[in-house]
């Protein structure tokens, strides 16, 4: 039987971030809803042809969300939460982006829905809430129109959606503990209903995500799936699909799963192919995920042929496919007009990687190999790279001892002389670190980049900017300062444009979350400093201020994580190499007196590997490279992290072995509910948990911030706690930036004040 093939997902933003303006224009009111739905509308046809022209068999509708899926699916199944909820309890657009950003036309602003980390991805997701005795209800049909549409234009057409299991682990419960599986009940039959409505809209094979298999899963959940999917099972055929990593440990359960298909990641899942027939049932379609959806390499596709064949000889329904969602990746790499062409024939982005997925299937159906024998010179081989094996950097590397990952004293002693050097008041103020980056900024940037203004008028502009964001921080009062980072892009990528082993794309933009896209750098060498990154920018803002300014680097794991990496050496040597080369800048800003260090870490509990067996492993080596870069400095230098948009409490114990002076964290989404956490767990340096959401344009209040920071206070003893919002500011306005810290300031200060009248 010949092999057929698909994709489990197709980036949504648009090859040049089409739907990122188009929302961004939307929510200024620079365009109307109708013309924002007519641009979502032309985006997902022209993504459904690019695919079928390709030659991908069946299109993948369900995949485009005008914020993010998982938020998607809660609006489908009605899961509205009471604060986001209209009157007459109707659901449109505006409810999921009030849901989203707090914020909404003619609608008073509320706290947003948390927002976390989608498994081991940068990829955020808004977090489902669930209460006791919940029902649910078919609502917002974007999916079933979204269908019609595909179904119009004459595509053959493959929904996803995400399974009932997976959407109640990713949720939370608020209000009265209890179990999200006491939920099922009510959810099943609204699943039920979706099912049955797709086969009346003729769909006859439906992606169902359960990406939690991949993870280490209690017994009651692993049993759970059963009793869904016996209740799920009807005329559309359902491929059960996994990814992020191998789901061999619940294979029993999910062969006992009423399912016509699996789905596995064979990139991250590393399965025996040899093995694999005979696990499986053998009247499933096995679709293998072999084309690698979060990196940006070129596929060996000769090697993946011969895996492919051993399957395709003893097994009829085999279909081939992405390991995972193309949302990780770029759209489209004919993009890239700037690029060096060598460098480039290395690469594959969303599109490319759709047509090594046809050119794949056409090998193997045909028997044929030699067909991918133009593709396959093209790989990337270092044998001919200039770019590896630098011997001066192995050296320095071999040349780390114990000594260089730890501080020269524990917490407790650095405190005490970092407190005398300082002088903070009680309840320090700070923010993250970047201020809102303006038009004028980027095009002063872009103006630099195209060599249409000189480097001096670039410093002078620059400096104007950081002249400004000192200026306003001081009539703020806030205590420790920052330059406000209006020379970087990204927090990632500015630091791999001054390190060697990086390059740079114009389009490879891959979304974050909502309208927020980054573009990560791609890792082709080994990664070393061969000059400052940081330091002129910092002694210039130290200059216009007696205040502390503090430096603001990113972390090497961060830097690790949120780039695309080359795939011949391990994160942990790579990693290591970026904390060698953030050490030396670490020791040049300590040696022109910049003594408050920011070395910011959001992506630690992203890296986190699926299962716990593995946890240790990597937290070892995260852990140490953070402390490769920040343990050189003196006592009486304070060193800050930061994190967001996570699970802290899986990794609390390696956040504490980083021994930062002080941490800031995010809360304010959450209603700061991460504090409950530590009622057990002691935090022992300082900890500032972010008092406002900088991803929501709402202004907080001073009394709001006051109410955070009194629950705060009752966990984190006093003398230890900062306060900060709870992420950088640069995607806000200035307006907003601005009243949101001088209510922070004023909180902070109202508080002090009533403490010294006690």
């Amino acid at each position: 039987m010949s092999v057929r093939n698909h994709i489990l997902g197709f980036p949504r933003i648009g090859a040049r971030r089409e739907l990122k303006y188009a929302l961004e224009d939307y929510w200024s009111g620079h365009i109307t809803k109708d013309q924002l739905i007519k641009i979502g509308a032309n985006l997902r046809l022209k993504h459904w042809n690019q695919q079928k022209e390709i030659g991908i068999n069946y299109v993948t509708v369900g995949d485009f969300a005008w914020y993010d899926h998982v938020l998607s699916m809660s609006m489908l199944l009605g899961n509205v939460p009471t604060r986001h909820r209209m009157k007459n309890n109707s659901i449109d657009l505006d409810t999921l982006f009030y849901i989203a950003r707090g914020n909404a036309p003619y609608r008073t602003p509320v706290l947003a829905s948390e927002m976390t980390k989608w498994f081991n991805t940068n990829y955020h997701y808004i977090v489902p809430e669930f209460f006791e005795g919940q029902k649910f209800h078919l609502s917002w049909l974007q999916l079933f129109e979204e269908i019609e549409e595909a179904l119009k234009y004459g595509f053959k057409v493959k929904p996803v959606i995400i399974g009932p299991m997976t959407y109640l682990w990713l949720g939370k419960t608020t209000g009265k503990e209890f179990s999200r599986l006491n939920l099922l009940n009510e959810l099943l039959p609204v699943y039920k209903e979706i099912l049955n409505r797709l086969y009346s809209q003729g769909i006859r094979w439906i992606q169902i995500d359960e990406p939690i298999l991949s993870l280490d899963l209690p017994k009651k959940w692993l049993k759970s799936f059963k009793k869904s999917y016996s209740y799920l099972s009807s005329s559309c055929k359902i491929l059960l699909t996994t990814y992020f990593g191998s789901v061999l440990h619940n294979i029993t359960t999910i062969n006992e799963l009423p399912v016509d298909g699996l789905h596995i990641d064979a990139v991250d899942g590393q399965y025996d192919f040899a093995n694999l027939n005979s696990i499986i049932p053998k009247n499933w379609v096995l679709s293998l995920g072999v084309i690698n959806g979060r990196n940006i390499w070129k596929s060996d596709l000769k090697n993946i042929f011969h895996m492919v064949k051993k399957i395709q000889c003893i097994r009829e329904n085999v279909w081939i496919s992405s390991s995972c969602s193309f949302l990780h990746c770029p759209v489209d790499l004919e993009c890239e007009e700037n690029m060096n062409l060598e460098i480039k024939n290395w690469f594959s982005f969303a599109l490319q990687k759709c047509y090594e997925i046809n050119l794949l299937t056409k090998s193997v159906n045909i028997n044929d190999i030699s067909i991918l024998d133009e593709w396959s010179s093209l790989l990337y081989t270092h044998r001919y790279s200039s770019y590896i094996n630098k011997q001066f950097l192995k050296n320095k590397l071999d040349q780390i001892q114990e000594s260089d990952t730890v501080r020269n004293n524990p917490y407790i002693i650095r405190s005490k002389l970092q407190k005398e050097r300082f002088c903070f008041p009680l309840l320090p103020t700070t923010t993250i670190g970047s201020f809102p980056q303006t038009n004028d900024i980027r095009e002063l940037r872009i103006n630099y980049k195209n060599k249409q203004i000189t480097s001096e008028e670039y410093k002078l502009q620059i400096q104007k900017h950081i002249s400004n964001v000192i200026l306003q921080q001081e009539l703020l009062d806030l205590d420790v300062l920052v330059h406000g980072e209006a020379e970087r892009n990204d927090m990632v990528e500015y630091f791999g444009e001054n390190l060697n082993g990086f390059i740079f794309t114009d389009f490879g933009w891959v979304q974050s979350y909502g309208s927020r896209c980054v573009k990560p750098p791609i890792i082709i060498g080994d990664v070393y400093r061969s000059k400052p990154i940081t330091i002129d920018w910092l002694k210039y803002a130290q200059s216009l201020t007696h205040k502390p300014v503090k430096a603001m680097l990113t972390g090497p794991v961060t830097i690790l994580l949120w780039s695309f990496l080359r795939e011949d050496l391990s994160k942990e040597k790579i990693s290591m190499q970026i904390a060698l080369a953030l050490r030396e800048e670490v020791l040049d800003l300590e040696r022109e007196n910049i003594n408050i260090i920011q070395i910011d870490e959001p992506a630690l509990r992203e890296g986190l590997p699926l299962r716990k067996s593995q946890w240790e492993e990597y937290l070892s080596w995260s852990v140490k490279s953070f402390k490769l870069s920040s343990a050189c400095v003196k006592d009486t230098t304070q060193i800050h992290t930061h994190m967001c948009y996570c699970e802290f409490q899986d990794i609390m114990d390696a956040i504490v072995e980083l021994d930062a002076d002080v941490i800031t964290i995010e809360t304010a989404r959450s209603n700061m509910e991460l504090l409950d956490f530590f009622k057990k767990f002691k935090y022992p340096n300082e900890i500032g948990p972010g008092v406002y959401d900088i991803h929501s344009p709402n202004i907080p209040s001073v009394l709001e911030i006051k109410n955070l920071l009194n629950r705060a206070i009752k966990y984190i003893p006093l003398d230890r706690l900062w306060v900060n919002p709870d992420c950088g500011l640069k995607t806000r306005n200035w307006k907003e930036t601005k009243l949101s810290l001088k209510n922070m300031v004023l909180a902070a200060k109202s508080i002090r004040e009533k403490i010294s009248n006690v």
